[in-house]
């Protein structure tokens, strides 16, 4: 049995003479996945676990760009390949226990070959 890990961690990376930089990982499967329409101008994004929200939107202020597009795309891109990825995972994974399951029952239900005495 695989042994799961629950949890969020952030890392701050500050080193002198180089731009700050904030990392959050999620390795939870307790997490929110929103997509919103602020003041019906702007989409925001939204990933949630109970020790963290990262939130993904357009500039308030701006009309949305190309580059918001592009974005946008890039994203819908990932997430169908991160889906893709978990449905083969997930589909090998159960194959695999039935393989297993299988395998147990067949060298289970099988009666026990008498060995020969030596004589």
């Amino acid at each position: 049995m695989t042994h799961t890990t629950r949890c969020t961690s952030v890392t701050v990376s500050m080193r002198p003479d180089e731009q700050p930089h904030v990392a959050v990982h999620f390795t939870s499967p307790d997490l929110d996945v929103r997509a919103l329409l602020v003041n019906d101008q702007r989409p925001l994004l939204w990933l949630a676990s109970r020790e963290a929200d990262i939130y993904l939107s357009t500039s308030a202020d701006l009309a949305i760009t190309d580059r918001d597009l592009s974005l946008a795309r890039e994203l819908f891109t990932a997430a169908s390949r991160y889906l893709a990825d978990c449905e083969r995972l997930h589909t090998n994974q159960a194959d695999q226990a039935d393989t297993h399951t299988t395998e147990t029952t067949e060298t289970t239900d099988q009666a026990p070959v008498p060995r020969e005495s030596a004589a």
